[in-house]
């Protein structure tokens, strides 16, 4: 059999040895360059792989701890944890909770909107739906809310920090998608290509985020007015009325504050995504200092937490590079190329596709996972087609949001598991998602009817 058949064979069974590998429970990284690594030398043996492509590792490997882009990352990580640690999110919730609880469905409505505040100043979902689990689910089930819609609340705000910017996995998106783009368009003849940047996915990024936002808004208006008694009102008492219009304008005004300051440099181009980053840290420390919670103790947990979660997604990333460099070399590309182009209904059709593909990856795996592992292989299959890449990423992040709560292997899910109170059953849980994920799928199918809900703000700021 001719080596490149072999090749093309291997690179679509070492696709599903990793997912396999993944489901058996090993971890990530580890399964991604094992798989690969194996089906390179079985590659190797039937002359459909050159081992000295491997050479290529260390400069991939160089290029990411150099990448100034990047850097970006591990800034932002830090500015969400020590605004958590600070207890901003929990003032937040609190007060929150106070102005908006006289109505049916008050407290859905604040744990919403502090879920977005918390997305575009921190983005770190675990920490989100921990906090909000922590605080509002008893005050939730306390006020008689129907436990599946207060879980499905509290699982759907806190993975908003996935698409509000600034996002680490748009950060990353970005970066990927700014050298497939370079490569698809020099391919065509064009050696000067526009550069895809991190504050285009961030523009891209704002309306579809707002829409999602207010999509959750009237899905909790809508069950208050058709079914009050799952979201009653809850009306603050009167000795708290006193001084909550200052308790509102301290807790609100800080963290908005933050976040102008870093979208807003961000998208006025006054500053690069890693300089706004670096603005967000030192701002999360001074609103940490001014709340008094700002001391050797935080700034030790923050930066422990913050290498450990970074070291987790770059890990990822370095053993999805060997996979990417086998499947790519063993002719996965083609075979990838083949499949997406050979589809019924065109660049729609192969679209709506890698989307479903997309979305059931995300009953198994993380949303970093996927990204490292199917957007290099579809990506320039799409571009070439003509797909725009700020579309491209932005219904890729909208989608991959889902991944957080789609059971089993839902991150959102454990997290307020681990946190729920006994009378809150998993199957509580996972009920309650299910309005909000199909929420998100409908926000997919807006972004992909209307690209201009993702490509008009880009065009319009950065032209």
């Amino acid at each position: 059999m001719d080596s490149v058949i072999i090749g093309e064979i291997l690179a679509g069974l070492m696709f599903f040895g990793v997912i396999g590998f993944l489901m058996l429970g090993f971890p990530v990284a580890f399964s991604l360059a094992g798989v690969s690594l194996l089906f390179g030398a079985v590659g190797m043996f039937f002359g459909a792989f050159d081992p000295s492509n491997f050479g290529s590792l260390a400069n991939r490997y160089i290029g990411f701890m150099t990448n100034e882009v990047l850097v970006a990352v591990p800034l932002f990580i830090f500015m969400g944890v020590l605004l958590e640690r600070s207890r901003i999110a929990e003032q937040l919730l609190l007060t929150m909770g106070k102005l908006f609880g006289n109505i049916n469905g008050g407290l859905g409505i604040s744990v919403i909107l502090v879920g977005a505040m918390l997305a575009a100043s921190t983005g770190v979902v675990g920490a989100t739906v921990v906090t909000m689990g922590l605080i509002s689910l008893p005050a939730m089930l306390r006020s008689g809310y129907d436990p599946r819609l207060a879980c499905g609340i509290i699982c759907a705000s806190g993975t908003l920090g996935q698409i509000v910017p600034p996002s680490t996995v748009l950060i990353f998106m970005g970066d990927i998608l700014t050298g497939i783009n370079a490569q698809v368009q020099m391919a065509k003849g064009n050696f000067a290509p526009t550069p895809v940047s991190v504050g285009d996915l961030f523009a891209g990024a704002l309306i579809p985020s707002i829409t999602l936002v207010c999509m959750y808004l009237l899905w909790v208006i809508f069950k208050a007015y058709f079914d009050p008694q799952s979201c009653p009102a809850t009306p603050v008492p009167e000795d708290e009325k006193e001084g909550l219009a200052r308790e509102i304008v301290t807790a609100l005004i800080p963290p908005l504050v933050l976040i102008v300051a870093v979208l807003g440099s961000i998208l006025g181009g006054i500053a690069t995504p890693t300089e706004a980053s670096s603005v967000g840290a030192v701002g999360a420390m001074i609103l940490a200092a001014i709340r008094g919670k700002f001391n050797f103790h935080v700034l030790r947990e923050a930066t422990v937490s913050t290498a450990a979660i970074t070291s987790m997604v770059f890990i990822i990333l370095f053993g999805a590079s060997v996979f990417s460099i086998v499947f790519r070399l063993m002719g996965g590309d083609n075979l990838v190329h083949e499949f997406l182009t050979s589809l019924p209904g065109g660049v729609a059709g192969a679209i709506l596709v890698v989307m479903v593909i997309m979305f059931f990856l995300g009953f198994i795996l993380d949303t970093f996972e996927i990204i490292f592992i199917v957007l290099p292989i579809t990506a320039p299959v799409l571009l070439n087609l003509g797909v725009d890449p700020v579309w491209l990423g932005v219904m890729i992040g909208v989608n991959l949001q889902t991944s957080f709560m789609t059971p089993p292997f839902g991150f959102s899910l454990f997290y307020l598991r681990g946190v729920a109170p006994n009378n809150v059953s998993t199957g509580m849980i996972y009920r309650g998602i299910i309005p909000f994920v199909t929420i998100q799928l409908i926000a997919v199918g807006l972004i992909f009817t209307f690209p201009g809900l993702a490509t008009w703000l880009p065009k319009w700021i950065y032209s």
